[in-house]
C-alpha cells in the first residue's frame, strides 16, 4: 500500500512555520513538496541562528524534512514563467504572504486557475483574506493576544500578560490548512473544480479557547488565567510533590473517587466543600493546600506509580530533552534521526498519526539551499542550456 498523498504535487511558497508545518504533514502524508525558496538566501529560518548544526539552522531542518528544495527568482519575468509551468502539473499551491502579494507578481488565484484548472491555492496569513484585517500581517505573538489566548494563559490576571510557550497559532494554522487542503482535493475528486482554501493564525487562536468561550457565551464574562488549572473541572492541574512537579487529572467525579483512595483521603469526599465539581470549583484554594500537603510526602515516582496502579489520570512534566527520552515517544516514533547532506544527523519530530493501511513517507533531511533545483528544473521539462542559462542569470540558485 502506497502513502496516502502518493501522486499529489504541492509547491510551498510559504516560509519560517505556518506554512511549512503544513507542507511537512502533507509531505508525511506522501505529498512530492517542493519548497520554493526566495533568492538569494531562502527560508529566512536558514538564518534563525543559533542553534545549528554544523552551519545549518536546527531550525530550519526540523520544519522542512521530507521535502524537496529550489531557489526561485519570482520577482524576474522568466522566474514567473518557470513558476507557470510548474503549476500546469502541480496539485496545491501554499503561500503565507501579505494579501495581493501573488497578485503583484502576476499570479494571483484568477490567472493560476486558468493555467491549471484543478490547482488549490492554500492561503494562510495573519488574518485572514477578508475582513478589517486583511491587509495586515500576523505574527503569533500578536495573534495569541488578539484571539484571547493571551488572557487565558498564565497564573493570574495580577500578572503580566503570558504566551504559550511554543508558537502555537503558527502550528495550529499549518494543521488547520492542511485539512483544509485535504477537503479541497477530496472536493476536486467529486467535482474535478480547485479552489482557494483560506486560514489565519488568528482564527488559529480562536479554536484554542473553545472550553473559555463557552464559559463567556453562557455568562457574558471572560475566564481569566488560571495557571495549569482547568476552567471547568478540579482538581486538574499540577501538584509539587517531595521532589518535583506532576500533574493529575479528576476531569470527573469517577476519576476525583479514584484520587481520593489513591491517596488515602476518602474522607474529603464525606465535605460537602469537595463532594461535587461544583463545589471543589468553589472550594479550589483550600483543595489545592490539602492536595498539596499530601504530595509532599512522597516523590513524584512514587506517587506516579500509586496513581497508576489505581488507574487514575496523571504525568511527569517533561523536559523536551526527557520527551525525547520517554518511552512512548520511542515507540511511537515521535523522535528521529535525518540526513543533511551538510548537517549530518539531526533530531526531528516525527509524523504523529500513524494509520494501518497506507504508508507514510520514510523521512528524509530537509533541503540545502537549492539542493534539488536542477533535478526539479529537468522534471519540469527544461533543458541543459536553459538551466545553464537561468543559473548564470541567477534566476535560479
Amino acid at each position: 500500500m502506497s502513502a496516502s498523498l502518493k501522486g499529489i504535487r504541492v509547491l510551498e511558497l510559504a516560509q519560517i512555520m505556518a506554512g511549512p508545518t503544513c507542507g511537512l504533514l502533507l509531505a508525511d502524508l506522501g505529498a512530492e513538496v517542493i519548497k520554493i525558496e526566495k533568492t538569494p538566501f531562502g527560508d529566512d529560518t536558514r538564518n534563525f541562528l543559533p542553534p545549528d548544526i554544523k552551519g545549518e539552522s536546527a531550525a530550519f531542518m526540523m520544519m522542512n524534512r521530507n521535502k524537496k528544495g529550489i531557489v526561485l527568482n519570482l520577482k524576474d519575468k522568466d522566474g514567473i514563467e518557470i513558476f507557470k509551468r510548474m503549476i500546469k502539473n502541480s496539485d496545491v499551491v501554499l503561500e503565507n504572504f501579505r494579501k495581493g502579494t501573488l497578485d503583484k507578481l502576476g499570479v494571483g488565484y484568477d490567472v493560476i486557475s486558468k493555467i491549471n484548472p484543478k490547482i488549490i491555492l492554500c492561503e494562510i496569513s495573519g488574518y485572514g483574506r477578508t475582513g478589517p484585517y486583511a491587509d495586515k500581517g500576523g505574527f503569533d505573538l500578536v495573534a495569541q493576544g488578539m484571539s484571547g489566548l493571551m488572557s487565558i494563559t498564565g497564573e493570574s490576571k495580577e500578572k503580566p500578560p503570558m504566551k504559550v510557550g511554543a508558537p502555537i497559532t503558527d502550528i495550529t494554522a499549518g494543521l488547520l490548512a492542511a485539512s483544509g487542503i485535504l477537503a479541497a482535493i477530496i472536493h476536486r475528486n467529486k467535482t474535478g473544480e480547485g479552489q482557494k482554501v483560506d486560514t489565519s493564525l488568528f482564527e488559529a487562536g480562536i479554536v484554542h479557547t473553545y472550553w473559555q468561550s463557552a464559559i463567556a457565551g453562557a455568562t457574558g464574562e471572560s475566564p481569566g488565567p488560571l495557571g495549569s488549572a482547568h476552567p471547568l473541572t478540579a482538581p486538574y492541574q499540577a501538584f509539587k510533590t517531595k521532589d518535583k512537579w506532576i500533574t493529575i487529572g479528576a476531569s470527573n467525579q469517577n476519576t476525583w473517587l479514584k484520587l481520593i483512595k489513591a491517596i488515602d483521603r476518602e474522607d474529603l469526599q464525606e465535605n460537602e466543600k469537595f463532594s461535587s465539581n461544583l463545589n471543589r470549583k468553589k472550594n479550589l484554594t483550600e483543595l489545592v493546600e490539602i492536595l498539596t500537603t499530601v504530595l509532599s510526602k512522597k516523590t513524584s515516582s512514587e506517587w506516579l506509580k500509586i496513581f497508576d496502579d489505581n488507574g487514575f489520570p496523571c504525568g511527569p512534566i517533561n523536559s523536551i530533552t526527557d520527551m525525547f527520552e520517554d518511552p512512548q515517544t520511542i515507540d511511537r516514533q515521535m523522535i528521529l534521526e535525518v540526513d543533511n547532506k551538510r548537517a549530518g544527523k539531526s533530531k526531528a519530530i516525527g509524523m504523529p498519526i500513524k494509520f494501518s493501511k497506507s504508508k507514510t513517507e520514510k523521512s528524509k533531511g530537509a533541503p540545502n539551499l537549492g539542493e534539488h533545483t536542477k533535478e526539479i528544473m529537468i522534471n519540469f521539462g527544461y533543458k541543459e542550456k536553459e538551466i545553464e542559462d537561468f543559473y548564470n542569470r541567477k534566476i535560479i540558485l
